[in-house]
């Protein structure tokens, strides 16, 4: 068993010698989302570094830090290909449900597309509270979990040939887009990441060089920290607490175990 494998696993809590099969997949996202926050701080901090195995090992695995999408689904790529899993890579346009326009940034948004018994599924580990925690099909079909439904639709736009659907347990009571992506530009080279990662640090719309987001799933909802508040969702019902900066130091070590230097 590889480092890599070994190491996530044991960050996430997975037995070493489970075999990681497309129908426990959903068991090692749920873990994954539980375990791993999606956070911009090195965003904020500006101390970014290059996308690479090695890398993304230290920030996740060593550092015990979590990151943004495509270092939560690079490093997720990569466990998906070492446990013999058909993993690709591919970028998407977010959509803005406030402002009902796609983002200004292009595709920025970096998700998993899995193929078993012939079939396309996205896996996505990295979409904030927005984690379907299953891999979706290609077919249109509603995935159910905890999280809320999800679903993968055939739709032609500037940015591809599918969309990505959203409706989020307790909190939507509409289907809403995430992201359109094309399924034919999908890829294998990491590298390619930097690109996505420059945008994000430097965009003048980038939503997160801006000011922290640390949020992580619950078994009963979500976490999520900014700079100003601490929220949590627990069964439909929500908690707001006003912070400072010392509190926020506080949060950020008890609930999602990173270190504030």
């Amino acid at each position: 068993m590889s480092d890599l494998n070994l190491l996530f696993r044991n960050r996430v809590g997975i037995p070493n010698d489970l075999v990681i099969t497309f129908e426990n997949l959903d068991m090692v996202l749920e873990k994954t989302a539980e375990t791993i926050p999606f956070e911009n701080l090195c965003i904020i901090k500006k101390k970014t570094t290059e996308i690479t195995k090695k890398n993304l090992l230290n920030k996740i695995i060593f550092n015990n830090e979590g990151g943004i999408c495509y270092e939560l689904n690079s490093i997720f790529f990569y466990f998906l290909l070492e446990n013999g899993l058909n993993a690709s890579l591919v970028r998407g346009v977010v959509y803005d449900n406030n402002a009902q326009q796609w983002n200004t940034m292009g595709k920025t948004h970096v998700a998993n597309v899995m193929k078993h018994n012939g079939q396309l599924y996205i896996i996505d580990t990295g979409f904030g509270g927005n984690l379907p925690l299953k891999p979706v099909p290609f077919t249109g079909e509603t995935i159910t979990s905890n999280n809320g439904e999800f679903r993968v639709k055939k739709e032609e736009t500037d940015y591809g040939d599918y969309i990505f659907y959203m409706k989020l347990k307790n909190k939507d009571n509409d289907w809403k887009k995430g992201y359109a992506f094309d399924s034919k530009e999908v890829f294998n080279d990491v590298s390619m990441l930097n690109e996505v990662q420059n945008i994000i640090l430097k965009h003048p719309d980038s939503p997160f060089n801006k000011r922290p987001l640390i949020t992580r799933l619950t078994d009963r909802g979500n976490e999520t920290l900014t700079e100003t508040s601490f929220t949590k969702w627990e069964d439909g019902n929500v908690h707001k607490e006003e912070i400072d900066q010392i509190r926020f130091k506080e949060i950020l070590k008890e609930h999602f175990g990173i270190e504030s230097h």
